[in-house]
């Protein structure tokens, strides 16, 4: 299996490739991205809780999941497009969060 950030480089090299910086600034395109994925995992969510009354039970918790997924995917590509140190300034992150509340090793 791929590791992830080889997967997310991939991808972000397929978006790089398809020439989206015709349509402007990339990094704010792709920052905005995460607000579109997010607004999709929370449509499944209140699909998945039947808490829209029109549309009832519309998503499963398996969608959730995977609308949490692209989210993720989403701020990862975005993050490898700001800068090539993505892997480690993540990293740098959860260790600080980590630290931070005292649960580091």
């Amino acid at each position: 299996m791929e590791a992830t950030w080889d997967g997310v480089q991939r991808l972000r090299g397929w978006l790089d490739d398809e020439g989206q910086s015709a349509a402007g600034d990339v990094k704010l395109l792709r920052v905005l991205k995460i607000g579109e994925e997010f607004g999709e995992a929370a449509e499944a969510i209140t699909g998945a809780l039947g808490a829209n009354p029109r549309k009832g039970n519309s998503h499963t918790w398996q969608d959730v999941e995977k609308e949490l997924s692209d989210v993720i995917v989403t701020a990862m590509v975005a993050l490898a497009t700001i800068t090539p140190e993505a892997e480690k300034v993540l990293d740098a992150r959860v260790h600080g969060l980590l630290e931070r509340l005292h649960l580091d090793d």
